[in-house]
């Protein structure tokens, strides 16, 4: 069965600056599409968003240049922003001149909650719904209630929550993320990626049984149509390579249905990302 990857970082040092990088030294260097094509194309990967990878704030719109031009399957991306910034609005008015960009995303799980609280974060995030452009929601399970009152605020904005809310897998930490993701699946503009929990599990010793139960919770909330699927590429590589990865999502839903196998890994990303 074919699969959408909704969420592809490339690196290209050359073209960009990537300032986290100097603090993790296993990722620093470059990741390129021609690097990832040939594991995921043997992997049934037949289409990718690439995911803004944090540059700095002065190359966002130029890597989102760079990659909505990339082909090869790269058929949309989310880019970069900053909803707390007075220049927002001009910056969604360009971005909505590339039909490419399909979404926006502003990391917050690596910032202080007040960010997400400021009242012009909502305001300009209320702004998408003028326009087929989403937000991706990157939050720590205590920041989940930050992204409900936002969601609540934007109804007719698409939300999708990254990586099953980020969870503790390691130590096992179900609350408040369960309850927090419960809650967060009651609205309807908010949907939910199947990505990056490996990155949350023991390093070396993680198993599926490990990741089963946040990923399963995470399908059972949201349902079988607001569930995407997306690699992580390559943060994912610090735990584990592409190829595990997916064929741990296959033995977690291989009791599901071939036509609820479809929505999560091709399917509801083609209409929530708008790819058709």
């Amino acid at each position: 069965m074919r699969i959408i990857d909704t969420h592809l970082h490339l690196v290209y040092q050359e073209r960009l600056r990537y300032p986290w990088l100097a603090g993790a030294p296993a990722l620093n260097r470059n990741f390129t599409l021609d690097d990832y094509l040939p594991q995921a194309e043997a992997l049934g990967i037949s289409a990718m968003l690439h995911m803004e990878v944090d540059v700095a704030e002065e190359d966002m719109e130029v890597e989102t240049a760079f990659v909505t031009g990339l082909g090869r399957g790269v058929v949309g991306a989310i880019a970069a922003c900053r909803p707390e910034s007075p220049d927002f609005p001009a910056l969604l008015e360009r971005y909505a001149q590339n039909p490419k960009v399909k979404g926006l995303r502003r990391i917050l799980h690596q910032s202080p909650d007040e960010l997400g609280q400021r009242p012009i974060f909502t305001e300009n995030l209320k702004r998408l719904a003028a326009y087929p452009i989403s937000f991706d929601f990157c939050v720590l399970p205590h920041q989940i209630p930050i992204a409900i009152a936002i969601a609540k605020a934007a109804p007719d904005v698409q939300f999708i929550i990254d990586h099953c809310g980020v969870p503790n897998v390691k130590d096992e930490a179900f609350e408040p993320w369960r309850t927090n993701m419960s809650a967060i699946a009651e609205l309807p503009n908010v949907a939910a990626k199947i990505s990056g929990v490996i990155a949350y599990g023991d390093p070396v010793n993680w198993t599926v049984d490990d990741l089963r139960p946040f990923v399963e919770h995470t399908i059972t909330a949201f349902g079988w149509d607001r569930v995407v699927w997306g690699s992580d590429y390559p943060v994912c590589t610090l735990t584990a390579d592409l190829g595990r990865w997916v064929a741990a999502t296959h033995e977690i839903i291989k009791g599901a249905s071939e036509t609820e196998k479809a929505k999560l890994l091709h399917q509801n990303a083609e209409r929530i990302y708008r790819l058709g």
